[in-house]
């Protein structure tokens, strides 16, 4: 049976955030032990919720920095605990009405993210922070103008290098490769001062080189990105760069210092297979019996629809099951991956109707990116 193609990293979901400095060091590999060993001590709980907002906005932005560091979303059920005193309230302060749209966000709870930001920016139009997180919410949903102009809001509010880097990447998804390389190396120039910008500025340069079709400029802004900041999320889109490229052992590489999440250990199975070790088998099994978990517990699977593709793309050879995955995810993100992933399922499958509708709709969407070509019709035809 074919092997289907390799993905590629998607924009990240969570935006960088102004002035912090706060690093968090990722869990290590586990391994088995007696019943008593302790085998990782995780960050204190938020036990009770902090008294004021100033308190509440540092301890959310903590746990939420920890998630996107470590690419695991358990962290922003804590973020959440940090804000109940305000989460959902008709008078809670614009600050923490961004901090909870951004844990909204990262759950693809994208209406209610929305809908929430909305609340924030109209108390408080100069929440920049508030209209760099709405810009990553258009741009997820695939509507870059709305994304433009919300980072021209941010220019407005004197954020000139977040304006930059914000209109930089919609631009970049839209085909303007070249200026988005020249713009975010000129950005890098000007934060060679700031690691975690750097870092930051750095794997947005590497995301829109990938898009571009030059790998091997990506692949050198993703070891940079990296080495000024360990950040998870960059890692698994750099784990994604070399696996496209067939590199599995050196995917596996960046991987090794990723806490267990969903999309770690689907990465990880799917080098592993790739390399022909047989421990792919019992990750496979461990990501099912964690989607069975969910659907016990009554919670709806909709926002893991993108890692149910992947496993029925990568790991179960069912394309059927896979289009229909990625149906489901491509009604609530559009980033490149979900592209690639509703393209490649739905070929794979045959629906033919169904394989033709998204490829209109990415034409109409805008999205110009190299490894979604052969799919796509050239501009003017």
């Amino acid at each position: 049976m074919k092997k289907p193609a390799h993905p590629f990293c998607a924009v990240l979901c969570l935006v960088f955030w102004l002035g912090t400095g706060w690093a968090a060091t990722p869990p290590q590999d586990l391994r088995p032990g007696p019943d008593a060993e302790v085998v990782e001590r995780l960050p204190e709980r938020v036990s009770v919720a902090p008294a004021t907002p100033q308190a509440a906005a540092v301890t959310a932005r903590r746990w939420i920095t920890l998630s996107r560091e470590t690419a695991d979303p358990r962290y922003l059920g804590r973020a959440q605990a940090a804000l109940s005193r305000w989460w959902g309230q008709p008078d809670a302060p614009p600050e923490l009405l961004v901090l909870q749209a951004t844990v909204e966000q990262g759950r693809h709870e994208f209406t209610a993210a929305r809908a929430t930001l909305e609340r924030a920016l109209q108390a408080q139009p100069a929440q920049v922070q508030g209209w760099l997180t709405l810009a990553t919410l258009e741009r997820v949903a695939g509507r870059y103008a709305a994304s433009e102009a919300a980072c021209r809001n941010v220019a407005r509010h004197g954020a000139a290098l977040y304006a930059t880097a914000c209109l930089l990447e919609s631009r970049s998804l839209q085909g303007q490769h070249d200026a988005a390389r020249s713009g975010f190396t000129a950005l890098l120039q000007q934060a060679a001062s700031d690691p975690a910008q750097r870092a930051w500025i750095a794997s947005l340069l590497a995301e829109s080189d990938e898009r571009a079709g030059r790998d091997d400029a990506a692949d050198a802004a993703y070891r940079r990105s990296l080495a000024d900041a360990p950040d998870g999320y960059t890692a698994l889109a750099y784990a994604d760069l070399l696996l496209r490229r067939n590199r599995a052992n050196a995917a596996l590489e960046v991987l090794r210092r990723q806490p267990d999440s969903d999309a770690v250990l689907l990465r990880r199975a799917h080098a592993l297979r790739l390399t022909g070790d047989a421990a792919w088998q019992p990750l496979s099994l461990e990501i099912k019996a964690r989607f069975a978990a969910i659907g016990a517990r009554g919670e709806g699977l909709d926002a893991h629809a993108r890692e149910r593709a992947m496993l029925s793309l990568w790991l179960d050879a069912q394309p059927a099951a896979a289009w229909q995955a990625a149906r489901t995810n491509l009604e609530l993100q559009k980033e490149p991956l979900d592209w690639w992933l509703a393209l490649q399922a739905s070929e794979q499958s045959g629906d033919a109707a169904g394989h033709q509708a998204v490829r209109q709709a990415l034409q109409q969407a805008g999205l110009r990116d190299v490894r979604l070509a052969r799919w796509q019709t050239p501009k003017g035809q």
